[in-house]
């Protein structure tokens, strides 16, 4: 058996890799919208990740969720397979994924906050402080970048950001019924009755003169960012331990940027980097002074309420 300190370290490398593979949804939407509409792109990213989970869970013989969550199943899944990829892909066809990935750096402290209204948690004050603090820094960032208003784009990443915190916030519920990775799983097939007709109908008439780089992109945020990601990051806090692997969530936007750099040829100026790093302090603070929830019967896959931005 693994010694109790080598779980930890793969547990932590586990997070780190599925903390990269959230990092590169922002470049590889930006790459794919290019080219395919994000109505197109939002479905046929969920039909195929919805596709890849079914097969998954009909290989392993799965049980369907018990009626009494399904609620909340079909919740999660318009925030998270639908409204997310829908209302980030819109705000990625006005914005570089670099501005992009500060705006979604608030992210773990709206999902805290969504998950504290679901669960009636009573955060210190140093919570809230940090909580808006945050808030105001992206929003003076957005403002910074447009001129002294907001961008529709920024818009559109404001909106995914509201609509992701409540479908992780209900996806982190439902981890103290079943695996995580059983949950996203079953929060894409529940979707598929919407998705796979929503993807025949838009997909592009002109698909033979659509590039190879936006086709990888899509398949990048269908297997990786909507799906596979959960997996390795779910597993990696049950291994390394929440609190250690919730920490490398902060190092996501300057993947992003790196990512940015990298594959769409963008600037990262040191504004850019400023904020970022800003906001990554804002998050470390709202997440350690946010107050513990109620004691539940430990499972072996559960994930907290914040969960990586995919």
């Amino acid at each position: 058996m693994s010694s109790p300190a080598s779980r930890e370290r793969l547990g932590l490398l586990l997070g780190f890799i599925g903390m990269a593979i959230f990092g590169g949804t922002l470049p590889a939407t930006r790459i794919a919208v290019a080219e395919i509409d994000p109505i197109a792109l939002t479905s046929l990213r969920t039909a195929i990740a919805g596709l890849c989970s079914l097969a998954l869970l009909l290989m392993l013989r799965r049980p369907l969720p018990p009626r009494a969550l399904w609620p909340q199943l079909v919740i999660a899944m318009l925030c998270v397979a639908i409204l997310f990829p829908l209302l980030m892909s819109l705000g990625m066809q006005r914005v570089d994924a670099s501005h992009g990935g500060v705006v979604l750096g608030i992210l773990p402290i709206a999902t805290a906050l969504a998950a504290v209204a679901i669960t009636h948690e009573r955060p210190r004050p140093l919570f809230w402080i940090a909580s808006v603090a945050g808030a105001a820094l992206v929003i003076m960032f957005a403002l910074r970048q447009g001129g002294g208003a907001l961008a529709a784009g920024d818009l559109f990443l404001f909106a995914s950001v509201a609509v992701a915190a409540i479908g992780y916030a209900f996806s982190g519920r439902l981890t103290s019924q079943m695996p995580g990775w059983e949950v996203i799983s079953w929060i894409l097939v529940i979707g598929l009755p919407l998705s796979i007709p929503a993807a025949v109908l838009t997909m592009p008439h002109d698909v033979g003169q659509i590039a190879l780089k936006p086709w990888l992109g899509l398949l990048y945020v269908a297997l990786f960012s909507q799906w596979i990601g959960f997996f390795a990051w779910n597993a990696g806090l049950a291994m390394g331990g929440i609190a250690r692997v919730s920490q490398i969530q902060l190092l996501q936007p300057f993947v992003t940027f790196a990512l940015a750099a990298f594959f769409n040829d963008e600037t990262i100026t040191l504004q850019i980097l400023l904020f970022a790093a800003a906001v990554v302090v804002t998050v470390a603070i709202s997440t350690r002074t946010r107050a513990k929830a109620a004691p539940s019967p430990p499972q072996r896959d559960r994930e907290p309420p914040q969960l990586a931005a995919s």
